[in-house]
C-alpha cells in the first residue's frame, strides 16, 4: 500500500534569534512576505510565523500581524498560515490579539508549562531563560479563542506530559479532530532530541492523529527521518535550524525546504501539495 503524502512546514523566522545568528532571519513583513514564498516555491505547505518589530525584536502588535498576512497572501495566495501564540512576560490576552483580526488557518497551541532555556556551555551561563506558562486556564482561553474564529490548533507538545494535557480538553469539546500534534524536541527543558525519545512520543499520539516532528538545531534532520520512515510529517526552517545537511548555512527558508523535499523522497515520501495538505487536515480556503 502506497505511504500517504508527508506534510511539509516551514518556520520561517521565530523569536529567539537574531541575524548576529544568522544573516538571512527575516524581521518585516516584505521579507516575511517573500521567504514565505520561497518556502512554497520549494514545496512547504505550511508557514509557521512569528512577528517582529523592522530592528527584529518579536513584537505582538496585531497591525503588524495584520502587514504579515497582506504580504504573504499576495505572494502565497494559497499556503496554509499557522501563526505564534507561545510568549513569555505578557498576558494571554496579548498572546491571541492577533487571531481575531487575521484569522489564520492555523496558529499554534502551547500544550503545558515549562522552564524554557537556551545555554552555553562554553561561557557556563544561559545565553536567555525563563518559564513558559501555559495553565489550564490560559490553555482554554486560547483554544476558545481559536475555536470562535475557526482556527485549527497546532499542538505544541515539548514533553511526554504536554501530549496528555490534550485529553481533558479534548473531552471537554475543545480540541477539534483535525488538531495537529507537533513533537518539539531538543529545546531545554522539554524532551531531548533522540531517536528513541521520539518513537516513545509519537506511541502517545492517539491513533489516527495527524503529527508532525519540531526538532531544534542539527538533530532537526536526524529527526525528520525518523518521521518519514514512521508515516509522519515534519518542519523545517530558520526558527528551528539554521545548517544544511551538508553543514552549510542556509541563506533562506526556502534552501531548508529544498533539503526537506530531498530527504522525504530519499526515504520514499512524496511531499503534499498546499491543496492536498488542506484536505488531509480539513482546512479548507477561507472565503
Amino acid at each position: 500500500m502506497a505511504r500517504k503524502k508527508l506534510i511539509l512546514s516551514a518556520a520561517l523566522t521565530g523569536a529567539a534569534t537574531n541575524r548576529s545568528h544568522c544573516p538571512y532571519i527575516p524581521y518585516t513583513p516584505v521579507e516575511l512576505g517573500e521567504e514565505a514564498k520561497r518556502a512554497v516555491d520549494a514545496g512547504a505547505s505550511i508557514v509557521h510565523i512569528h512577528a517582529r518589530e523592522d530592528d527584529g525584536t518579536p513584537s505582538w502588535r496585531p497591525e503588524v500581524f495584520e502587514q504579515i498576512q497582506e504580504e504573504v497572501r499576495k505572494r502565497c495566495p494559497k499556503v496554509i498560515i499557522n501563526y505564534s501564540t507561545g510568549a513569555i512576560g505578557i498576558s494571554k490576552e496579548e498572546r491571541v490579539a492577533h487571531l481575531p483580526l487575521t484569522k489564520p488557518d492555523m496558529a499554534a497551541f502551547n500544550m503545558g508549562s515549562m522552564n524554557y532555556a537556551i545555554y552555553s556551555k562554553k561561557l557556563k551561563q544561559f545565553y536567555w531563560n525563563g518559564v513558559f506558562e501555559n495553565s489550564f486556564d490560559t490553555m482554554q482561553f486560547i483554544v476558545n479563542t481559536m475555536s470562535e474564529h475557526g482556527i485549527c490548533p497546532e499542538m505544541e507538545c515539548f514533553d511526554t506530559g504536554h501530549i496528555r494535557n490534550a485529553e481533558p480538553l479534548r473531552d471537554m469539546g475543545l480540541i477539534p479532530d483535525n488538531a495537529c500534534y507537533s513533537l518539539v524536541m531538543g529545546v531545554l527543558g522539554g524532551i531531548p532530541a533522540t531517536t528513541e525519545n521520539l518513537i516513545h512520543q509519537i506511541k502517545q499520539v492517539p491513533e489516527g492523529a495527524c503529527w508532525q516532528v519540531i526538532a531544534i538545531s542539527r538533530k532537526q534532520w536526524q529527526m525528520a527521518a525518523v518521521a518519514c520512515t514512521m508515516g509522519g510529517n515534519f518542519r523545517v526552517g530558520l526558527e528551528d535550524n539554521f545548517y544544511l545537511p551538508n553543514n552549510e548555512m542556509a541563506k533562506s527558508n526556502g534552501e531548508c525546504v529544498e533539503w526537506g523535499v530531498k530527504l522525504a523522497n530519499m526515504m520514499g515520501r512524496e511531499v503534499a501539495s498546499i491543496d492536498e495538505t488542506r484536505a488531509m487536515l480539513n482546512i479548507p480556503m477561507r472565503e
